[in-house]
């Protein structure tokens, strides 16, 4: 095989590698990926060995277009005639072009894409800057979210609303719609009301507006359109007869429901498919012939093929930028699929491509691909069927950081350029300088294309000086008997490295109801050989894969890959035997388009197959499964039934199923592998030592314990049948891959195998010195049981609020309840369960036995508000409590006056619902469900006005599912014992909260220097003019504080009391925010900070106080108080909006419940500004984040119309940083419902600081419908106040207008954001499953 591209590069090995039997015959095949860095290219024809070529995908000096470049050089392989960089290349010789790109990616990271305009519903233009309302990261008081692709809106006088709505008690349907003009039936067969019918007039007038402003690319997404799409299309018309360009319809383009994604996908294509036509248009004027199916039925020009997010290709004409995202790892996706799976044994595979900024990785089993529908990539929530390609935060550039005591590997890249500290550019330390100074990188095998001349080696001296520095700074900071060499500094990072990319490759398959350990390890990319065996052993995986083409895998996945067309359609009916033929008659059709558009690609009908699904869900759920045809028929419900089985844990056999979406996959068949599968090549493999002759050289390597001889093979001298014993490397031009002691390299036709060698000893750590290394990996150990442990229980539990808004975390603790980790980061449970386990632990302390199970929600031991249960788990070794572990959980409803237990106005405890003090929920393995019962149920209904649960059988399960989840941690951190030793895991368990302290007490000796020592105090005020008081005095010389919140109000008759859990909760999160960067959250945060709080106020309320407010309303100006008295930023909105509406419960008088419905929402606000950051507008603050119900679920489910959300522009305080504005939410209610708002800041303005003015108070209207007099009916607006409950009537509306954050710094200062540190994780942050569960679990 020939080798073409970057000079040093080395022969690969060709034996048994052919591009397979292609659907034509003829000239040469090509497949290129365009990635970042490097373009991968392979070529083939007929009786002629393969060319493979590599080159840099920018080098402007040699040529304009890496692609292209790439053909050049192949054409010139297989002619053996020199072609001139600026020829046209004749396409005559080339049967077909494959192509994975990143043009459409780069655009989007670099928001560089075309202009375009969005078209939306009258009342939405803000709808994408609002999004979801949550904030990427939870603990950044100066907010950044993504800006919105689009450069204008402009808003369509139109609206539609679904007639029916879900929650409707006696699920009532409406069927005819001949009598009302206004009603239709809409696509997914959901009735549709036509509440305004646009004008053209109107339309047309404002695109000609858009059009003079030099416009002429648009997105187009009105309300519901999924399934009404009439209007979209009237849009679309218009818009092309004006003369736009480029028209993308949300409708067309995904016809999914849920505005905003839908509306954000449209932007996306609008903003990224030009962009692609501009490239290909470029691209194409340097062949002679044409590109595209078109051009090759012909006879002139050649089939070009792009590669799309969802692993198909597609026609170059076709290529759009909305399906273009993943398009390069989509390749590789393919590539390790069709090479390493094998469709008899069906052992899954996880791939793990390892590059320079990042690491990806992905799952495939079953036989077929795994997508996802909705995921978020810089910062952009698309609508797409992609690959679940989840990226990791660990590269070769990753970032090497000695901070705090800890080895942290990266987010930070150091990118192309400069690149790692070895590339000669005076770059960082990262993982590739870490395996260059073990030995496990060699420079003779590396491309030399470094230094000024760019003819030089990786620069080993350079690497080795750094480290050396390192570890002298590293060494410096520790005790003697725990100082490190340089390589043990390095091997340390890699260790931290390889943990750090295990969680989510864990968290990829474990989410999924899959064993890591029956996997195997597809290991490609350029630096995944040297990290796969670590990988594997840390998951559990016994055999690695590594294809002779690993290093070009994605390229040689273009080559294999199928031509794909996919076609969807919404739906929203119940599968049932009666509805199997609608959803038979749908396949059909959709077929049919698939099948149109494939065949005019050239494919007959022999070469198409189809893949069928149905994306299912049971009623009263958001866990919609993407379920497949079955092979035997049409049984989609039974594989529903056990795919929810598998991937949940329970099935709800009484729940109708309802289908969201009709999809069909069309496939063009084009190629056939010709390689045999990895387990037919072992079942025939002839084993033997592989012949020492064959060793290159020999190198002293790093492994653990010390540097080995360790003998290096060329990959391609390696004969099939040939075992190669560890230690050894293994290495061509492209790639390295390392053996350790104990594990075997088995050399197949086709692909490397490792097998990985049994490490069941015990490994050896220190009790008595605290090693920095350990200490690094124990910190993502304990998390990864943290999060393991929430899998668990979100997988085993039945209720929304657990299982899909994700309202809950998991923890960990030491014997004596210390927070050790604490998964995910809810704000308001970062300090209060510590305080709930040590309660517990005291008031049980010498009664509890193994198997023993305690549960609490009681204010006075831990607890937040009442729906919040905690269900704590000793663990034993022996007759003594070694650690704890805990989970608490949103319970929906506990019980109180009113449904959803969050009314606004309780007076007493006892209102909010069950209040649990201590409890045995499990006693020696036994689960007593008769005192539960009692508990939830029966003793709530015993106060006057109160009922028992509403929903006793959720509560169950769910308290089930919390055992459950602490059964997952303890079995988990047995494993770590058995691994490491009591002693030592016990030591780092304490180890890890003294480094959380030694964080907090350095900020704060920094922060006593910036005031010079001086006390620091603040007060706000609640709106019924409750004072906070607060002062903290730091101690800069041993960095411990005090706050004080000596002054604060009484216990108030009303439930803005606040357990002093919350405002442990508070400083915690506020100490976290001050830091700045990522550190242990635990027990240690706490330890330097004494927290005085006087008993009787209304933050150390009595036992019976109500405190249902004081969780959502005062722990936010808890948080305000804080920030001011550092003066960290100003005021945000403090405040959650909390509002609720529902009808039914048990009424007055009545014994009996009345069936009903409930509604809760918080609504987001305006951020403050600080010293170098404006506010963000319409964004959720502080202790909470929980994402709104996007508008059309919000109306499919409830009787509502939403009329107006948007910014409520001028509300934030005007200032040199501007306060971020807050938002109007105006919602008419189409029946008669109970209505409450629980808010603040409607007395009280949210602060400016330095010199910026305060923002706007916030304001609650209701817009009362009365008799005007004359038969009709007027409108009269009325303030509702913060605090108020109302019954409302058919078309009356509520308007809940927002709090803004306050200003900073005197408004004639200019602003300068330069200073402002970006996220390095933007550029990959939001890919994959993994990604949607942490983004949702931050945003509950």
């Amino acid at each position: 095989m020939m080798v073409s591209g970057l000079e040093g590069s080395n022969r690969i090995s060709d034996s048994g590698l052919e591009f397979g039997n292609p659907a034509g015959s003829g000239g040469i095949k090509i497949a290129i990926d365009r990635g970042g860095t490097f373009t991968d290219c392979i070529g083939s024809r007929p009786g002629h060995s393969p060319v493979v070529i590599k080159l840099l995908s920018v080098d402007p000096q040699n040529y304009e277009d890496a692609p292209r470049e790439a053909i050049r050089r192949v054409l010139e392989a297989y002619t053996g005639q020199a072609i001139g960089r600026n020829e046209k290349l004749d396409t005559r010789l080339i049967e077909s072009i494959r192509m994975g790109t990143t043009v459409a990616t780069n655009a989007l990271l670099e928001r560089k894409g075309q202009r375009c305009a969005l078209v939306t519903t009258k009342g939405f233009a803000d709808c994408l800057i609002i999004g979801n309302q949550s904030r990427p990261k939870i603990f950044d008081i100066a907010i950044h979210k993504p800006e919105v692709l689009y450069q204008k809106v402009i808003e369509i006088d139109e609206r539609v609303t679904l007639e029916d709505y879900t929650e409707h008690p006696e699920k009532f349907k409406t069927v005819d719609v001949s009598h009302d003009e206004n009603l239709v039936v809409g696509l997914s067969g959901e009735i549709v009301r036509l509440l305004k019918r646009p004008k053209s007039i109107e339309i047309e007038s404002a695109l000609l507006e858009l059009y003079a402003e030099g416009f002429r690319s648009i997105a187009v997404c009105l309300t519901h359109s999924y399934t009404f799409p009439d209007h979209e299309k009237l849009v679309g018309e218009i818009a092309s007869k004006v003369g736009f360009e480029h028209i993308s319809l949300s409708s067309q383009l995904m016809p999914m429901i849920k505005l905003v994604p839908r509306a954000t996908s449209a932007t996306a294509d609008g903003y990224l498919t030009p962009e692609i036509k501009k490239y290909i248009s470029g691209f194409e004027k340097g062949f002679e012939g044409g590109l595209g199916n078109a051009s090759a039925k012909t006879g002139k020009g050649a089939r070009c093929e792009f590669m799309q997010s969802d692993g198909g290709l597609v026609d170059v004409k076709s290529f759009s930028g909305l399906r273009a995202i993943l398009s390069g790892p989509a390749g590789g996706v393919v590539g390790y699929a069709l090479t390493s799976y094998d469709p008899n044994t069906k052992i899954p595979v996880i791939g793990f491509d390892m590059g320079g900024t990042s690491t990806d990785v992905s799952r495939y089993g079953e036989g077929h691909y795994e997508h996802v529908f909705e995921t978020t990539t810089a910062g952009v929530t698309i609508q797409s069927p992609q690959l679940d390609i989840n990226t990791v935060a660990a590269g070769g550039g990753s970032q090497l950081f000695w901070r705090n005591g800890l080895f942290v590997v990266g987010p930070e890249s150091a990118g192309a350029h400069p690149g790692p500290a070895c590339y000669r550019k005076g770059g960082p330390l990262t993982v590739t300088d870490a395996n260059l100074l073990l030995g496990r990188l060699l420079p003779e095998f590396f491309p030399t294309i470094f230094g000024p001349q760019e003819n030089e080696p990786v620069d080993t001296q350079t690497s080795k000086r750094l480290f050396a520095a390192l570890a002298e700074q590293i060494n410096s900071e520790i005790s003697d008997a725990s100082k490190m060499t340089e390589d043990e500094v390095a091997y340390g990072f890699i260790k931290v490295a390889n943990e750090a990319m295990v969680r989510p490759i864990r968290a990829l398959t474990e989410a999924k109801g899959y064993d890591t350990s029956t996997h195997r390890l597809a290991t490609f990319g350029g630096a995944g050989g040297q990290h796969a065996v670590a990988i594997a052993e840390a998951l559990g995986i016994s055999q690695i894969l590594i294809h002779k083409y690993s290093s070009v895998l994605s390229a040689y996945g273009m080559a294999l890959a199928d031509v794909v067309q996919e076609v969807q359609e919404p739906s929203s009916y119940i599968f049932t035997p009666q509805t199997q033929s609608i959803f038979v008659e749908r396949f059909d059709e959709l077929q049919k388009k698939a099948s149109a558009s494939l065949h005019d690609q050239g494919f007959d009908d022999s070469l198409i197959d189809f893949e069928l699904y149905l994306n299912m869900r049971y009623q009263g759920t958001e866990s919609a499964l993407m379920i497949i045809k079955p092979i035997d028929g049409w049984d989609f419900e039974k594989a529903f039934v056990n795919h929810h089985l598998q991937e949940f844990g329970f099935i709800l056999p009484n729940r109708d199923i309802i289908v969201d979406d009709i999809r069909v996959r069309g496939i063009g068949k084009s190629y056939q592998l010709d390689e045999r599968s990895v387990d037919e090549q072992l079942r025939t493999l002839k084993v033997s030592p592989v012949n020492e002759a064959k060793v290159v050289s020999t190198k002293a390597v790093y492994f653990e314990g010390g540097r080995q001889q360790t003998p290096i093979y060329k990959i391609g001298n390696l004969d099939a049948g040939e075992k190669v014993t560890g230690p050894a490397i293994l290495a061509d031009g492209t790639q390295t891959i390392l053996v350790p002691p104990g594990s075997a390299a088995f050399i197949l036709e086709t692909h490397v195998i490792i097998n990985v060698g049994d490490e069941t000893s015990k490994k050896s750590a220190n009790s008595e010195q605290i090693d920095p290394i350990t200490l690094s990996i124990f910190g993502h150990r304990f998390m990864a049981i943290a999060e393991q442990m929430g899998r668990a229980l979100q997988k085993t539990s039945v209720s929304t609020n657990v299982k899909e808004r994700l309202d809950y975390s998991c923890a960990l603790f030491d014997a004596q309840g210390g927070l050790v980790a604490n998964a995910p980061h809810l704000p308001v449970h970062l300090g209060s369960m510590s305080t709930a386990v040590r309660t517990q632990a005291s008031i049980w302390s010498g009664k509890l036995k193994k198997g023993d199970v305690i549960v609490s929600n009681h204010p006075q031991t831990g607890g937040t508000h009442l729906p919040d249960i905690t269900v704590i788990t000793p663990a034993f070794h022996g007759d003594k409590i070694v650690f704890y572990v805990a989970s608490r959980a949103h319970h929906a409803d506990i019980g109180g006056i009113l449904p959803g237990s969050m009314p606004p106005h309780s007076r007493e405890l006892y209102q909010e619902g069950a209040a649990i003090l201590s409890e045995k929920l499990v006693s020696e393995g036994h689960f007593d469900e008769q005192r539960i019962t009692e508990l939830l149920l029966h003793e709530p209904a015993k106060y006057p006005g109160c009922s028992g649960t509403r929903c006793l059988p959720d509560n169950i399960n769910d308290l089930k599912a919390q055992v459950a989840a602490n059964q997952k941690g303890i079995s988990l951190i047995e494993s770590l014992i058995n691994e490491y030793g009591e002693s030592v895991v016990q030591f780092y368990m304490l180890a890890i909260q003294d480094n959380a302290e030694l964080s907090v007490k350095n900020m704060l000796k920094q922060l006593s220097k910036r005031f010079e020592g001086r006390a620091l105090q603040a007060k706000d005020h609640m709106d019924d003019g409750s004072p906070i008081c607060l002062t903290i005095d730091i101690n800069g010389n041993d960095g411990t504080a005090v706050f004080d919140f000596a002054g604060t109000g009484p216990e108030i008759y009303g439930n803005m009391n606040a357990p002093e859990a919350v405002t442990h909760s508070a400083i915690i999160y506020c100490l976290r925010c001050l830091i700045t960067e990522d550190i242990p959250l635990n027990q240690g945060c706490l330890k330097p900070v004494k927290v005085v709080i006087p008993k009787g106020s209304f933050l150390s309320p009595s036992a019976t106080a109500a405190v249902v407010g004081g969780n959502v309303l005062t722990s936010q100006r808890i948080t305000d108080v804080i920030f001011r008295a550092f003066e960290a930023c100003a005021a945000s909105q403090g405040d959650c909006n909390n509002l609720t509406f529902g009808i039914g419960g048990k009424l007055e008088g009545q014994e009996e419940q009345v069936r009903g419905w409930g509604y809760y929402e918080t609504i987001a606000g305006g951020s403050g500004a600080g010293p170098n950051w404006h506010g963000t507008s319409g964004v959720h603050t502080h202790m909470t984040n929980t994402r709104i119900t996007d508008a059309e679920i919000f109306e499919r489910r409830y009787p509502v119309l939403l009329r107006e959300f948007s910014i409520r522009k001028g509300s934030g305080g005007n200032g040199q940083y501007r306060g971020g504005d807050g938002v109007v939410r105006d919602i008419e209610f189409r029946v008669p419902v109970q209505c409450s708002i629980l808010s603040e800041r409607r007395v009280y303005h949210p602060y400016g600081l330095a010199g910026g003015e305060d923002a706007h108070c916030g304001l609650n209207l209701w817009v009362r419908l009365i008799d005007d007099g004359k038969g009709g009916q007027k409108e009269r607006i009325i303030n509702l106040g913060g605090k108020n409950t109302a019954l409302m009537q058919a078309g009356e509306r509520i308007i809940i207008c927002t709090p803004g954050g306050g200003g900073y710094g005197p408004a004639h200062l200019d602003a300068d954001i330069s200073g402002r540190k970006k996220d390095p994780r933007e550029n990959w942050r939001g890919q994959g499953s993994v990604a949607i569960y942490s983004a949702i679990q931050e945003s509950n």
